[in-house]
């Protein structure tokens, strides 16, 4: 009997973290690292600044507005006219607009940095893509019950008791004074009213800063976690980026073959081949019409130098043994390069040497 095994059905864990590539396509696909309880808790705390530092400006708006209002319209007879009611609204929402509108900056901008600060610059349209798994009811139902909502759920709980917590603490220990507010002034009860529901708002803020340091970080190994790649993963990506390694290895060895077979094109035009004699084969060429130096053109080791050699006797150059200078010039001179002077004598000699056969000058 036997027993087929399908071997795709055991897929391989990602525990490779993830490549530059990977993070920067899942980037442009809109994934990044960021906790919106860092936002919300600094707009908070924004916020509450704004209207501390504008308490006196807000107090003046509402009280002079106020005052307009019973002094302008309370007073008219006509006061649910369509006309005045109109303009009351209008009144109303100019106020109302002038006073919120440095607080709604103020958390404007601070939104605005704080994502900024953990995502940068980033413009994409890949999130606004039409997703079919998103209405997917079986897809929707296993987001229900995953493990980032649990996280989700679990923070929301946090949130509401230290939250209520701190607020509950801070409004006992302040239960006399609150009381005690019915004897005083109604400038003063607003202004102690004020002065309570900041406290408050500061101390919601900082609880709020807190939890929020400790989800950036459960965020940041989420989103690590998530990108991270299985071996095979990142051997896919490298062949895609840096090519498969056996085609980049035939193209080195058709780029070497192109070169080599340039080379022994070039050796007929030397002026005479030096060689080790089994080892090693130079082919050197010398104009000074055209360079002050003897140049190689060729040159190999064992089976290339044999075909150098081939070629030389089928082109009826001359060959020269000398071991020493066939190695030196072998190891010091790549093709296409000028001898050194330190080796003008030793070829000038094999060169004359040659010139004197072949009764040249």
């Amino acid at each position: 009997m036997e027993f087929k095994i399908n071997l795709q059905l055991f897929t391989e864990e990602k525990t490779e973290k993830a490549t530059p590539k990977k993070v920067r396509e899942s980037r442009e696909k809109g994934q990044v690292l960021q906790s919106k309880e860092i936002n919300s808790a600094f707009v908070l705390l924004g916020a509450f600044a704004m209207l501390s530092l504008l308490a006196g400006y807000i107090g003046t708006s509402v009280q002079s507005f106020t005052i307009h209002i019973y002094d302008e319209y309370l007073n008219l007879n006509y006061l649910f006219s369509d006309k005045n009611i109109n303009r009351l609204t209008l009144i109303v929402l100019y106020n109302l607009f002038k006073i919120t509108i440095p607080i709604g900056i103020t958390c404007l901008v601070i939104g605005v940095l704080c994502s900024y600060l953990q995502v940068g610059y980033l413009f994409t349209t890949k999130t606004l893509a039409v997703k079919f798994s998103k209405i997917n009811p079986i897809a929707g139902f296993k987001r229900m019950f995953s493990l980032k909502s649990l996280v989700e759920l679990v923070k929301s709980f946090v949130k509401i008791i230290f939250v209520g917590y701190i607020i509950y603490r801070y409004a006992i220990s302040q239960i006399n004074t609150i009381f005690s507010t019915i004897m005083l002034e109604i400038d003063v009860i607003i202004q102690l009213m004020v002065t309570i529901a900041m406290n408050i708002g500061f101390r919601a803020g900082v609880v709020l800063l807190v939890i929020a340091i400790l989800d950036y970080y459960y965020q940041r190994y989420d989103y690590e976690k998530n990108l991270k790649m299985s071996k095979q993963e990142i051997k896919e990506e490298f062949k895609q980026t840096e090519g498969n390694p056996q085609i980049k290895s035939k193209i080195r060895e058709k780029q070497r073959q192109i070169s080599m077979r340039r080379m022994m094109q070039e050796v007929p035009k030397a002026d005479v081949i030096i060689t080790n004699p089994t080892h090693y084969a130079v082919a050197i060429q010398y104009n000074p019409k055209e360079f002050n130096a003897p140049k190689v053109l060729a040159k190999g080791q064992d089976l290339i130098a044999q075909n150098i050699k081939k070629i030389a006797a089928d082109n009826d150059l001359p060959v020269v043994e000398n071991k020493q200078l066939a190695r030196t010039l072998y190891d010091r001179v790549e093709i296409g390069e000028f001898i050194p002077p330190e080796l003008y004598q030793a070829v000038a000699e094999i060169l004359a040497y040659v010139y004197q056969i072949n009764n040249r000058t």
